[in-house]
Formats: structure tokens, sequence, C-alpha cells
């Protein structure tokens, strides 16, 4: 299950998506139509911007934009960002790797072979799925594309 931390991040990117190209958005105005508290989503939006998500415009005019394409914004890459590894256990992760303590050998357990296994089947969704995908959903676009 993802966080709700998660989740709000995803909703605040798909408006910043939405407003692709078109300049910075206000914090309030994303606080405000997804309805995330501002104070929780500013600290979701800087740890996207530190990230290189994102990049923040001060003063008069400004507020977060996408830094890179919406089609170039994974669900892996931002559930990493805000939640960490996604593997189920972090002697699977990709980029969390860390031996269980509990573990006599991690080329013999068969549990980590059905933990990788879940870790690809997740990986497989949230690598392919990007913020333009979430767009497309909103439109029907995404569904038609998937029938034809």
């Amino acid at each position: 299950m993802i966080s709700k931390k998660a989740k709000y991040a995803l909703k605040a990117l798909k408006v910043l998506a939405e407003k692709f190209g078109k300049g910075p958005v206000l914090i309030s105005y994303i606080a405000e139509k997804e309805r995330i508290p501002k104070k929780f989503l500013e600290a979701i939006l800087l740890d996207l911007r530190n990230n290189g998500v994102l990049q923040s415009q001060k003063g008069k005019g400004g507020g977060y934009l996408l830094r890179i394409p919406p089609g170039e914004v994974s669900f892996s890459k931002v559930l990493r960002i805000i939640d960490g590894p996604i593997a189920p256990a972090l002697c699977v992760s990709m980029f969390f790797y860390g031996r269980c303590e509990d573990c006599k050998d991690e080329e013999t357990c068969s549990l980590r072979t059905v933990l990788e296994k879940w870790r690809d089947a997740n990986l497989a969704v949230l690598d392919q799925t990007t913020l333009s995908d979430l767009l497309q959903q909103g439109t029907g676009e995404h569904l038609l594309a998937v029938e034809s």
C-alpha cells in the first residue's frame, strides 16, 4: 500500500502535469484543487524539487512546475522519492538493498525468489506508468489505446 504522502504527491503532480509548459502553479491552488493540507503539500513538493522532478520560482507569479516532461515522470520514481523502496523486502530492493538479518544464505532463500517476482510484477506497472498516463485517463484516451 502506498502512503498518503505518496498519493498526495501523485495528485499534486497530476495538477502540475496538466499545467506543464504554462508556468508555475501556486501551492494554494494545488492544495485546494486536490484537497491536500497545504503544510503537508509544501513538504511533499520540496522533496520532489530536491530530487529533480520539480523546480520552484519565487516572487510574484511564482510557484512550482515540472522540471521534466510528464511522460518522463514514472510512478516508480515518485514512489521511491516519497516512500523509499518499492520492493517488499530490502534484500530484493534495486536501489535500497539491505541484507536480511535472519537469512542464512540469500542464494538458497526460497522466499527471496518469490519476493523478487513480486517486486518485478509491481515494477512492470510502476516503471511504465507516467504522469502522462494520468492525464490520458482523465480524457479516456488511455482506455481507448489499451482496447485497440
